[in-house]
């Protein structure tokens, strides 16, 4: 994993296998972080509830990834519109509980648990992830802390980025931001233009 803030976000990629899928949070095992660290918890954790905002966004850098098993977004132009998208999707989105298991200079991560609500049937489902956060070197010890890289792992293996299952999963991010229309995701239109990003190698 890359320390240089030069480097693209795709090199701050953290790679690595458990024994279990269980992701299961115990909140009174969670690692304290300092407020900086905290804050930049919650702007993710209210991501994820359907709460975008312009200035949550911006805690990704224009280079970052984010990676999960449905999409594989290498810009924040991509990211912006799977978390403008994400309340189209669902009716509701609640975090229930989270454990902070690691905190390192460039690395927060923390087992994660959410409830989803679809709006046809209706139906909630509840999803347990690890989420590993590469922070920008540059801003790693500032009052507003950045992301290079946004893995969001779902079980034990990690994910591949070659083959069919990858391609999809970089499609979909390619695809979703046509059929968006928000003001502002237009903000970040200007993140378009990074240079495509190649994946490490596992």
């Amino acid at each position: 994993m890359s320390t240089s803030s030069n480097a693209p976000g795709a090199q701050f990629e953290h790679r690595q296998t458990y024994d279990s899928s269980d992701f299961t949070p115990n909140k009174s095992k969670s690692l304290p972080l300092l407020p900086a660290r905290q804050a930049l918890v919650d702007d993710i954790l209210a991501l994820y509830s359907c709460h975008p905002t312009v200035e949550r966004i911006k805690r990704y850098t224009p280079d970052a990834v984010y990676d999960d098993q449905f999409g594989y977004c290498d810009n924040r132009y991509k990211i912006a519109a799977q978390w403008f998208g994400l309340p189209k999707i669902f009716t509701a989105s609640e975090n229930t509980g989270y454990e902070v298991v690691r905190d390192d200079p460039l690395l927060i991560q923390f087992k994660s648990q959410h409830k989803w609500t679809f709006p046809v049937l209706p139906k909630t489902v509840t999803l347990n992830s690890m989420l590993s956060l590469s922070l920008d070197p540059e801003t790693a010890e500032s009052d507003f802390i950045r992301v290079k890289y946004h893995k969001d792992q779902a079980n034990e293996k990690d994910y591949s980025h070659d083959g069919i299952g990858f391609n999809l999963r970089k499609w979909q991010a390619d695809q979703l931001p046509k059929y968006l229309n928000d003001e502002e995701l237009k903000q970040f239109e200007a993140d378009k233009n990074v240079p495509p990003q190649k994946p490490m190698e596992p």
